[in-house]
């Protein structure tokens, strides 16, 4: 019979209704109250310090034990979420970009959110990019519009295909120096022209999360810029982790035995190397099942999103909870 590790992947949590942006692809603060209830009934639920635990000292952890972990840093953390961790007695992972905490700009996955949920017509998008493309064909050889719309526009779990196209595009696909331009100035056309004010209001401050760690919340890594770290070189990487390190150690967190949370859930065997030659412990990834304390790699723990369990106090154990019941 098996054991197994519940963890749960959280990003935007806020009252959806009410905000500027009701498009988000994000989850009310009411159904995150609604879920903590139902975790509590079927699981028990860990903190990062526990899993830091068993993963380095082989201490055990409780029958059904569930990790909360959110990403990216968002205000809505502290504003929605700390509150009710708080009331409940519950302990939470935050994994903040420390760029964006630390230099006010918005990251560009959020920039791209921001502007597909300010644009009810995707469609107008996805043309922008068309045209930015023709425009910049020759100086990036760039394939046809057409060869990356069939390469890429593929609907997933989350995301009808103009959305899984334009995020692909503006995420990785395109050159650096291109997709940067491109979602900046989509930025600045439907959202906002005061970038740091728009930031200061999305994500943490450094005070807010100390705040967090103060209360039991574990501080984790989730890169400095929030890269595709898997297409860096490994100096890229050692650089990007080493940022992110010292971000830790100015909030006082512990650096010795810390864990990484990968952006975009992206790692290659280079990244692994350069996060274990530095102590980490344990690395969450996106791969969507859960996680097996007997046979999985402590640095390629898997999760699931929040939408893979009830928003429902009361509901009956899902799939995913009856598998943590019956051990297999």
């Amino acid at each position: 019979m098996q054991s197994f590790l519940t963890i749960v992947m959280y990003h935007y949590v806020r009252d959806l209704r009410h905000s500027r942006y009701p498009n988000i692809n994000g989850l009310s603060k009411d159904d995150f109250e609604k879920q903590i209830q139902y975790i509590k009934r079927h699981y028990n639920v860990i903190s990062g310090q526990e899993l830091i635990a068993t993963t380095v000292d082989g201490v055990p952890l409780p029958e059904r034990p569930l990790l909360l972990t959110f990403d990216d840093g968002y205000k809505d953390h502290f504003t929605n979420v700390f509150p009710i961790l708080d009331r409940e007695h519950l302990r939470g992972c935050f994994f903040p970009p420390a760029k964006c905490i630390l230099e006010h700009e918005v990251l560009d996955v959020n920039k791209i959110h921001f502007v597909l949920a300010s644009t009810p017509e995707k469609r107008t998008i996805v043309e922008y990019i068309f045209k930015k493309i023709a425009e910049n064909q020759s100086r990036y050889k760039l394939l046809t519009s057409t060869a990356y719309w069939e390469k890429l526009a593929k609907p997933n779990r989350f995301d009808p295909a103009e959305v899984s196209f334009c995020k692909r595009m503006l995420q990785d696909e395109l050159p650096l120096e291109l997709r940067q331009s491109i979602t900046d100035e989509l930025f600045s056309r439907y959202v906002a022209t005061d970038e740091g004010s728009f930031s200061r209001e999305l994500y943490m401050s450094v005070d807010q999360i100390q705040v967090l760690q103060r209360h039991g919340m574990l501080i984790g890594s989730h890169g400095y810029d929030h890269f595709w770290l898997n297409s860096l070189s490994t100096e890229q990487q050692e650089r990007e982790i080493d940022r992110s390190l010292m971000f830790l150690r100015s909030l006082g967190a512990d650096d010795g035995r810390w864990i990484m949370c990968y952006p975009y859930g992206a790692y290659n065997e280079s990244l692994l190397s350069v996060v274990k030659s530095r102590n980490c412990v344990a690395g969450l990834t996106t791969e969507v099942r859960l996680a097996s304390l007997e046979r999985d790699n402590a640095l390629l723990l898997p999760r699931l999103d929040t939408n893979d369990l009830p928003r429902h106090s009361n509901a009956d154990a899902n799939e995913w909870t009856l598998k943590v019941i019956k051990g297999g």
